[in-house]
């Protein structure tokens, strides 16, 4: 062994194993920190440029939604078939400018054809039994009277024998025998008589009656008559008011049932917007609550006139009237944004609408901490909206960040790391 060769001494064992087990121990106590004081809290990357971050702010809240509004008609009326029948002509077509009274389809009907001429037959039978009865009834009163004539005469005759012979037999000219038969035939022929009085009395009475009677159902039948024969006029399907064919509906050789409904007529005095609008806002929909809207430059305004209760797929509708003058060259069917006034505006804290409302429902955001370079989610309170903000009650101060864009992707991590 020269001078320039040493020795290496290994290192003793024992302090060898004393390392690893440190190690291991720091080991240990770092996952045990880890887990229980450590941040838990589930998060995802993500790259700012693909994110939308608003600053909250104080400013005045304006109350108002942009609706869009569709002009219609002031009134639509509905064209019903009266009577049914075959399309023989079509008078009208759709777009066409009506008065009231015009003929806008001809029907034809064999059966009701039938129906009138049945109903003539009955009338005409009818009356010539009234006919019939009224001549009885002359017939009758001339054979009464007659008879009462008769037996009139009769009378009168058998009372001058029975007075004559009264006398006769004062003188004992007849006997009693012979007065009495006298008696008897005149007080016969008077009994005749009244009974002849009363018989054409009743006789008269039973006969009024009837004649009445058969009078009332003729007249009814004639009514009725009059009433079937104008349903011939409903064959021709006549505009009810001065308007505008909107629709129609049946083609010519189509067989039409009472009651179809075969078109629309527009009535062009004025016009109205119908406006769809999310159920959101339907508790604070109200008659009467004004909107400004737009037409070829110029402003115009209306007010609610009518809501529609029915709620379609989150939506429902209201009827909105102009207030002072309706723009002249309106088209139905145009379009137009209305701004809905719902109240009064006043300051608020704001925050940017944006698509994290359809993730959350406005029940949380995730709130940017710049000097972390992080953003962490955070419970929040919005109370009223319009198509620009949202009026945030609690859970943020004016000057926080926030990202508004959608959160479709983040899952359901509690904090995002941007990067």
């Amino acid at each position: 062994m020269n001078g320039m060769d040493r020795k290496i001494e290994k290192k003793h064992p024992q302090l060898k194993r004393a390392i690893w087990i440190s190690a291991i121990a720091v080991l240990l106590l770092l996952i045990i920190y880890s887990m229980f004081f450590g941040d838990k809290s589930s998060k995802l990357n993500i790259e700012t440029d693909k994110i939308t971050i608003a600053t909250v702010e104080r400013d005045i809240f304006q109350d108002y939604i942009a609706v869009i509004g569709t002009v219609e008609p002031i009134q639509t009326i509905y064209l019903d078939a009266i009577e049914g029948g075959r399309v023989e002509e079509i008078l009208r077509d759709e777009g066409s400018k009506l008065h009231k009274g015009d003929v806008i389809i001809r029907l034809s009907n064999h059966n009701l054809l039938l129906e009138i001429s049945n109903h003539e037959a009955e009338v005409a039978r009818a009356v010539n039994e009234l006919r019939q009865a009224r001549l009885l009834m002359v017939q009758q009163q001339l054979i009464n009277q007659s008879s009462i004539i008769d037996t009139r005469k009769v009378l009168k005759q058998q009372e001058r024998m029975f007075r004559n012979n009264e006398k006769l037999f004062e003188t004992n000219s007849i006997s009693r025998e012979e007065l009495e038969k006298s008696r008897e035939e005149y007080q016969a022929s008077l009994a005749k008589l009244n009974l002849l009085l009363e018989n054409q009395k009743q006789d008269s009475m039973f006969r009024a009656i009837q004649v009445a009677a058969l009078e009332s159902s003729v007249s009814r039948m004639e009514k009725n008559l009059v009433l079937i024969r104008a349903r011939l006029d409903n064959l021709d399907i006549k505009a009810p008011v001065d308007g505008e064919l909107a629709t129609l509906n049946p083609e010519v050789g189509e067989v039409i049932n009472y009651g179809t409904r075969i078109g629309t007529i527009n009535i062009l005095d004025s016009y109205k917007l119908k406006a769809e609008i999310d159920e959101h806002y339907i508790d604070r929909v109200k008659k009467g609550l004004k909107g400004a809207c737009d037409f070829s430059g110029k402003d115009y305004t209306a007010h609610i006139e009518k809501i529609f209760p029915e709620v379609k797929n989150g939506r429902f509708f209201v009827d909105m009237i102009f207030d002072d003058s309706v723009p002249s060259q309106i088209r139905i069917g145009q379009t137009s944004r209305i701004r809905l006034e719902l109240g009064e505006s006043r300051p608020a804290v704001l925050l940017s609408r944006g698509g994290f409302y359809q993730s959350t429902g406005g029940q949380w955001v995730y709130v940017v901490l710049p000097e972390q370079h992080v953003a962490v989610k955070r419970a929040i309170r919005i109370g009223r909206q319009n198509p620009r903000f949202y009026e945030i009650i609690e859970g943020l101060e004016p000057g926080e960040k926030v990202i508004v864009s959608g959160y479709d992707n983040f899952g359901n991590v509690d904090k995002l790391i941007l990067k």
